[in-house]
């Protein structure tokens, strides 16, 4: 499993500082991708136990969650680092553009972020966005928190 760099985000995750690995190879291809590079397979550094073992100690109390953009595709590489920020303590998060993942990555999420980016339909801050944005623990939707108050 690759990943193209480490990001530190506020906003993907509300109320958490994420530790967010975008990870290569992603074949749905949305029309409008912010991150076309992330297509090909094998794009960035290859993303080793060690390295991640490092990161998660390096930010460890500084950071919160563990966020990554796909990655379903690699399941058992995906439910290894999953399970692993879990057990150091992180919460956990997933992006996909599918509307369904594997029980098996489910039972390691915190939350999951769903659905394809459809340009006309907008992202989480859209009334009108077909993604998702669920605590997995519950299965409650929180795309409110993504939601900029509207001012008249």
């Amino acid at each position: 499993m690759y990943y193209s760099k480490l990001q530190i985000v506020l906003q993907e995750v509300p109320g958490e500082i994420s530790l967010c690995f975008s990870i290569s190879g992603c074949s749905l291809r949305c029309k409008g991708c912010h991150s076309p590079f992330l297509w090909k397979e094998g794009n960035g550094e290859k993303l080793t136990h060690q390295l991640f073992d490092h990161i998660l100690y390096k930010y460890y109390g500084f950071a919160s969650c563990v966020l990554f953009m796909g990655g379903e595709w690699h399941q058992d590489e995906l439910i290894q680092y999953l399970k692993h920020a879990k057990n150091k303590g992180y919460k956990t998060c997933l992006y996909t553009g599918q509307d369904q993942v594997t029980d098996g990555i489910l039972q390691q999420l915190t939350w999951i972020k769903t659905g394809k980016w459809i340009r006309e339909l907008g992202g989480l801050d859209s009334k009108k966005t077909n993604q998702k944005f669920i605590e997995v623990r519950t299965n409650k939707i929180c795309n409110h928190l993504f939601l900029k108050e509207q001012h008249i």
